[in-house]
């Protein structure tokens, strides 16, 4: 069985409650290529009045209603999983949005990487009974654990090299482009050479030793390519 699978196989969906524009539309990227299913608001009014979501971004700096009284409002109607994502890094703020319903808090900057870590935390909190497993062919990815083993034996791998081939096993076959593999194991806005992604799939395909399963498409980016039968069944 290859792909994904889920304790809860719906979709997890994502309401991100930014008013900066830039922030919010550099958040909603980031996690789409990730998988997630998104939804991007500006107001606290527009965040009452969205479907119910899974998980709550929610920045406490909004224009028109306190991000807290959100938070409170959010609460008390709906079991999503709240973020609370602000540039306040007072003690005292980040106790009281916690005492009003917040799961979790990040304060700006912060990477997408930290986030989408988070957000994997309080999903694990809200549904632990569904580790999520990715496959291909002999190939397993826990993520809840973040082991991987290829055929049963254990592959020790550094949390970036986790993260590159949690990306190209989400959907085997399809490309990932090296943008969004940088931006996902390094950082939304990384501006560093890219060789570096090269260093670290050698790596991966070294430790993994199935020859061609991580396949280059120059120009693009990377796949999982299809697992051959000699590969599957040593």
């Amino acid at each position: 069985m290859n792909g994904r699978t889920r304790g809860d196989t719906e979709e997890t969906r994502v309401l991100v409650v930014e008013d900066d524009r830039g922030i919010a539309e550099s958040l909603v990227r980031g996690l789409r290529q990730a998988g997630y299913g998104v939804e991007g608001v500006r107001t606290g009014r527009a965040a009452l009045s969205a479907p119910t979501p899974d998980v709550v971004l929610l920045d406490l700096g909004l224009p028109d209603i306190d991000g807290v009284e959100v938070c409170r409002r959010l609460r008390a109607r709906s079991d999503a999983a709240i973020i609370a994502v602000t540039a306040r890094g007072e003690e005292a703020d980040r106790v009281v949005a916690l005492d009003e319903g917040a799961d979790d808090y990040l304060v700006k900057p912060f990477g997408l990487a930290e986030l989408l870590a988070r957000i994997r935390a309080v999903l694990r909190r809200r549904r632990p009974a569904g580790p999520e497993i990715l496959r291909h062919g002999p190939l397993a990815l826990d993520l809840r654990t973040r082991q991987v083993s290829v055929d049963g034996r254990a592959v020790s791998l550094t949390p970036k090299e986790f993260v590159i081939l949690e990306c190209l096993a989400a959907d085997p076959g399809r490309v990932v482009t090296r943008q969004q593999i940088l931006e996902r194991a390094w950082d939304a806005h990384w501006y560093g050479p890219t060789k570096v992604l090269d260093v670290h799939v050698a790596a991966l395909r070294r430790k993994l030793g199935m020859p061609g399963l991580i396949e280059t498409v120059y120009g693009q980016g990377f796949r999982l390519g299809a697992v051959q039968e000699s590969q599957e069944r040593p």
